[in-house]
C-alpha cells in the first residue's frame, strides 16, 4: 500500500486570489485594453460611480481581475481596476517579456486617466510589485533615456510610448523580483538539466548528510554548506542564462541563412527555411525549483510563518514534480527569471518611486518573507511612507482567531491609509 503524503498546501482548484461577492451597488465593467505597441490586454473596473480614486492592479502572469481587496475597497467609496496583461499564464510555461507589459500598464493608466480619476494608486502585489517600480522608473525617465529593447535585444523603444506616472503605491507582499525568487529556489544539485532526478549529493538540500529532516522536525544547514549552495546556485542560474543566448544566437543564424537562400529552390535552400521554421518557439525545460533553504530551516523563519514553501508543505517531494518546474522561452528567461539580466528588480528601481508608499507584509508568508518586504519600506526614497505587518499567508489567507489577522486586516490596513492619502470627500 501507497502511503499518501500531502505536499501541496493549498487543495486543488482552489482560486487563491478571487473575491467572493461585490458590496450592493458595485457594478463590474469590462473593459478591452490595447496599448500603443498595438498588444491587447484586458481589464475589469469596479466602481459605485462618482470616485475620485481607483486602485490599479496587475501582474506579469495572473489574472488578478477579481482580486480579493475589490469588495473592501470598492465598498469604502474608491474605485478598483484589475488588469490582466497581454501575456498571462501559469507559472508553468512563462512567456513573459517585462519590457513588453510596461505598454500594457502604460494603456491602463491611459484608460483611468481618460475616465477623470484624479488620483491612481498602483497595488504591486507579489510580482506586479517589481513589474509596476520598473513601470515608474521607466515613466519618470525622460526620453530619449528609456530603454529601446528587451534584454534579448530585440527593439522596443519606451521613448515613443506616452506612459502616465500614478499617485501613490501600495505594495502588498511584494517579492523583489521573478529573477531573484526563482535563483533562491532553484536547486543547485541538479547535475543534468534534462535529467531532473540527476543529483549531486554534496549540494542534496534534502539529503539528511547536509542537515534536511523530515517534518515536523525542522531541518538546520550548517553556514558552510548555505554558502556552498547559494553560490552553486548563482551558478546553475548563470547556465541557464548562457543556454537562453545560445538559443537565441542560434534562432538569429537560422533566420540569416533562411534569408540568404530565400531566392532558392534547392534542397539547400529548402532546408534552410525549414529549419528556421522549426527553430522558433523553441523552450527551455527548467527543473527542480522549490529548493530554498528559508523553507525548511525555522533558524531563518520569523515568528507565524508555517513549515514549507509557497505551493508546498513538503517542498522536499514537490521539488522533484512537474508543478514546480517551468517550460520558458528564452527571452522570457532573460527578461523576467534571470536573476543576472532581468530588469524588473525592485530595489533597483524603487529609488524613482517617490510617491506617497504603503508597503505591507504579510507575517506568515512562505515566499516573501517578512524581513525582505522591510526592505522595501527601509529602501523607499519616498518621505511618505508606512510600514505594516498583517497576520497571514501571501494570499492573505489566516486560520487563527477572526479580527487577528487575514484579508480583513490587510483590508483594513489598506483602507486606513487611503483615507489618509486620498480622502473619499
Amino acid at each position: 500500500m501507497i502511503m499518501k503524503i500531502r505536499a501541496l498546501r493549498y487543495p486543488p482548484g482552489l482560486d487563491f486570489l478571487s473575491y467572493d461577492a461585490l458590496p450592493s451597488g458595485a457594478n463590474a465593467e469590462s473593459v478591452p485594453i490595447e496599448a500603443e505597441d498595438g498588444g491587447k490586454s484586458r481589464g475589469v473596473l469596479y466602481s459605485k460611480g462618482k470616485e475620485k480614486t481607483v486602485l490599479f492592479v496587475m501582474h506579469p502572469r495572473a489574472d488578478m481581475t477579481r482580486h480579493y481587496m475589490v469588495p473592501g475597497i470598492v465598498g469604502n467609496g474608491y474605485a478598483f481596476f484589475g488588469q490582466i496583461c497581454r501575456s498571462p499564464g501559469d507559472d508553468l510555461s512563462a512567456t513573459t517579456i517585462h519590457e513588453h507589459l510596461l505598454a500594457d500598464v502604460a494603456a491602463g493608466l491611459k484608460f483611468l486617466r481618460s475616465r477623470g480619476y484624479e488620483n491612481i494608486v498602483l497595488v504591486g502585489n507579489s510580482g506586479g510589485a517589481s513589474m509596476f517600480a520598473f513601470y515608474h522608473k521607466q515613466a519618470t525617465t525622460q526620453p530619449p533615456g528609456r530603454l529601446t529593447a528587451t534584454v534579448a535585444g530585440d527593439p522596443f523603444d519606451l521613448n515613443k510610448f506616452d506612459m502616465p506616472t500614478a499617485d501613490g503605491f501600495i505594495f502588498l507582499g511584494p517579492h523583489l523580483g521573478a529573477g531573484l525568487w526563482m535563483r533562491d529556489g532553484i536547486d543547485p544539485s541538479i547535475t543534468d538539466e534534462d535529467d531532473p532526478t540527476s543529483c549531486d549529493p554534496a549540494l542534496d538540500l534534502y539529503s539528511p548528510e547536509n542537515g534536511f529532516r523530515e517534518p515536523p522536525t525542522a531541518s538546520e544547514y550548517s553556514s558552510d554548506f548555505l554558502m556552498r549552495y547559494r553560490a552553486a546556485q548563482d551558478a546553475r542560474s548563470s547556465r541557464i542564462d548562457a543556454l537562453a543566448w545560445s538559443m537565441i544566437r542560434a534562432e538569429s543564424a537560422r533566420d540569416e541563412l533562411a534569408e540568404a537562400t530565400a531566392g532558392r529552390n534547392d534542397a539547400a535552400g529548402l532546408l534552410a527555411r525549414r529549419q528556421a521554421i522549426a527553430g522558433k518557439g523553441q523552450r527551455i525545460t527548467i527543473h527542480r525549483l522549490d529548493a530554498n533553504p528559508e523553507s525548511v530551516d525555522r533558524t531563518t523563519t520569523e515568528p507565524g510563518r508555517s513549515y514549507g514553501s509557497l505551493f508546498a508543505y513538503r517542498p522536499d517531494l514537490l521539488n522533484y514534480s512537474m508543478h514546480t518546474s517551468k517550460i520558458i522561452d528564452p527571452r522570457a528567461w532573460l527578461s523576467s527569471w534571470s536573476a543576472a539580466t532581468s530588469r524588473a528588480r525592485l530595489l533597483e528601481n524603487l529609488p524613482a518611486v517617490k510617491t506617497p508608499t504603503l508597503v505591507l507584509a504579510y507575517r506568515g508568508d512562505n515566499t516573501v518573507h517578512p524581513d525582505k518586504v522591510k526592505q522595501v519600506y527601509d529602501q523607499s526614497p519616498a518621505k511618505d511612507k508606512d510600514f505594516k505587518l498583517v497576520n497571514g499567508d501571501h494570499f492573505g489567507f489566516f486560520d487563527g482567531p477572526e479580527g487577528e489577522g487575514g484579508r480583513p486586516a490587510a483590508r483594513k490596513v489598506i483602507v486606513d491609509w487611503l483615507r489618509g492619502h486620498f480622502p473619499v470627500a
